[in-house]
């Protein structure tokens, strides 16, 4: 590639990443200062104070987006790809399997992950709830048309999910580089209107506020920590843009726009205090408020957009690690692979997001519950990349916990300022947070009771073979894959096609999938065949949890290693396991019966592994946990 294409790629990519990656932190400004400054709180709108809520907001864009995720948290990738998933299999990774910190570690990583969902829910809400709350400011008759305005626009983003992206995703790069620029802009014209507001600059103001409001002054962190939302997705996206269009987009339009925003809305409450009902709307006054509303809502969508895409990135993740059942994932891109689309968590999301625009009304209510699913993932990240830099880095324990362990102090700041609104919708992540921590640790639990319940009764491959070629069945034409798990013996499948059809294919493969705990397996490491002998093979694919599982399209790869299928003489053999819950089981009855409700209802195999439905033959089989 010439240079002058790769600075095009990289102008690309960052544009691209202003539009996705920074649309949730860079639609904070439209409630961030209103939540601050809620007459609840009983913080007094002086110019002190103003001087030291703005230079806390700056300090905190700083530390936390950019020395912390772009500076530290970047450089913790998997192979590539970044997000809570993707650094917890890496800190997994970075200590054995039966090491005391494993299961802590695995926890952590599932309570960010959990959070991550809470934020994903809150963000299309308290996003398109802000935006359109311009309209109370150029019409206050319009108040009760907002939460149903809101409905709308998120019962229509929802409704084209299925279509994808792909068509109008080249529209978030322009689309969000005007809204910065219209931040940057609406902030100097107020700037220059109250100059003083520059002094925020200063960390002095930040440090004399806290010190001389105490008390108030950490009930107002808990709002102050909506100005860094977002911040996650930057580290989550990435795989999809890569490190260096994510720290340009941030250092050069994203960090500049937001930081002359809030010094101007700073300056305009210096100015005129009044404006405080919605300080976003009022900072050119009358005559922009509805091209503002406009503009605002397509960010807020924008912002959304990214969030919803990131849910369906996420749960695809989390199936592939075994902490969630299979579901149907449909691709809505024929070029882009990562463009997927999951009927039962979009709308089990829309769900939760129009309870949650119904339950609080207003942006400024789901403010308190926004900051807690921030500050617990923020707070998961810095401990797993701890273990990142000391286990895998090999660096100093020194370093480590100097670096690692500024930004938890931090964490753990702001995450218990955050609990003081655990009452006034604080409540709202954590539960959700609950219910999901609950299913992905009971179905991962519930799927190693199973495996060893299959162990148990396995009978040996090996010792299997060599006593069934002793006087050996029929052979018939054809293959005969029979599907394996990793610790299974014989297949059931192969058991039951033996003791009713009373015949062997005159090729037979054992199909095992392996998920390793990173996001990508090169293609032609996917492969591995290990010969049996009298026409048997053990085939192992490897997938990480980023690959698209596709048997029929990796197999392609088996020619190269002596093992060529010809798709229309193939026939797939799987056993649908029936899972009962037994007494004295592994788990709490409850739990069993949670399991036994997701195995039911999980994504077959043959279908989540792309298998065409007419070369598949199920045959059932009882597992009791």
């Amino acid at each position: 590639m010439t240079s002058e294409n790769k600075k095009s790629s990289i102008a690309a990519l960052t544009l691209s990443a202003v539009g996705i990656v920074y649309g949730d932190i860079g639609t904070s400004p439209l409630y961030t200062l209103r939540a601050i400054f809620d007459p609840e709180h009983g913080l007094a709108l002086t110019t002190p104070n103003i001087l030291g809520i703005i230079s806390l907001i700056f300090w905190s864009l700083t530390i936390i987006v950019s020395l912390k995720y772009v500076t530290l948290v970047l450089r913790a990738d998997n192979r590539g790809e970044g997000g809570i998933m993707a650094l917890m299999a890496l800190a997994l990774n970075s200590v054995t399997r039966h090491s005391r910190w494993h299961f802590p570690l695995l926890v952590i990583g599932v309570l960010g992950a959990t959070m991550f969902y809470g934020d994903s829910v809150i963000t299309p809400a308290i996003s398109v709830l802000g935006a359109i709350e311009g309209l109370e400011v150029a019409a206050p008759g319009m108040a009760h048309y907002v939460v149903p305005l809101t409905i709308v626009v998120l019962v229509a983003l929802y409704s084209v999910q299925r279509h994808g992206t792909a068509g109008i995703g080249r529209f978030f790069g322009p689309i969000m580089l005007v809204w910065f620029v219209s931040l940057a802009a609406m902030g100097i014209v107020n700037i220059i209107e109250s100059p003083v507001i520059l002094n925020a600059l200063n960390p002095y103001h930040a440090l004399r506020f806290m010190l001389e409001n105490k008390f108030l002054a950490f009930v107002a962190l808990g709002a102050v920590v909506l100005a860094v939302t977002g911040a996650e997705a930057l580290y989550a996206d990435m795989g999809h843009f890569g490190k260096r269009p994510i720290r340009l987009a941030w250092f050069m339009i994203a960090f500049p726009a937001l930081t002359l925003n809030y010094l101007g809305q700073g300056g305009l409450l210096i100015a005129d205090p009044t404006a405080i009902d919605n300080p976003f709307f009022h900072q050119l006054g009358t005559w922009s408020v509805i091209p503002l509303v406009i503009l605002s809502t397509m960010a807020a969508v924008i912002a959304s957009q990214a969030t919803i895409s990131g849910t369906y990135s996420m749960t695809k993740q989390a199936i592939a690690l075994g902490l969630l059942p299979r579901m149907r994932i449909l691709h809505t891109s024929e070029s882009q692979i990562g463009q997927i689309y999951i009927p039962a968590v979009n709308w089990l999301q829309l769900i939760v997001v129009l309870i949650a625009v119904i339950g609080f009304g207003s942006s400024e209510e789901l403010a308190g519950a926004y900051g807690i699913a921030v500050t617990a993932t923020m707070m998961a990240t810095t401990i797993l990349t701890f273990f990142v830099t000391r286990y895998r880095w090999k660096l100093p324990l020194v370093l480590c916990i100097g670096a690692t362990g500024f930004f938890l102090v931090i964490d753990i700041m702001l995450f218990a300022s955050t609990t003081l609104k655990l009452f006034h919708g604080g409540f709202f992540p954590l539960l959700l947070g609950a219910v999901l921590l609950t299913g992905m640790l009971t179905w991962k639990r519930g799927r190693e009771l199973v495996f060893q319940n299959l162990e148990k009764h396995a009978i040996p491959l090996d010792a299997f073979l060599q006593s069934l070629f002793v006087g050996p069945p029929t052979r018939v034409h054809g293959t005969a894959i029979f599907l394996r798990g990793e610790t299974d013996g014989v297949p059931h499948a192969l058991l039951h096609n033996l003791l009713h059809n009373k015949v062997l294919h005159e090729r037979v493969v054992f199909l095992t999938v392996h998920i390793r705990e990173e996001p990508w397996v090169l293609p032609e490491e996917q492969v591995q065949v290990v010969e049996l002998g009298h026409n048997c093979f053990q085939l192992n694919i490897h997938y990480g949890f980023k690959d698209e599982p596709d048997i029929p399209g990796v197999m392609s790869y088996c020619a190269n290693v002596g093992l060529p299928f010809e798709m229309m003489e193939t026939s797939f053999f799987i056993a649908r396991q029936t899972v009962i819950s037994a007494p004295g089981g592994g788990m709490a009855p409850w739990r069993e019966q949670l399991f036994v409700i997701m195995s039911r209802n999980a994504r077959g195999a043959a279908d989540y592994y792309q298998i065409p439905s007419n070369r598949v033959i199920e045959l059932g089989t009882q597992v009791e946990i």
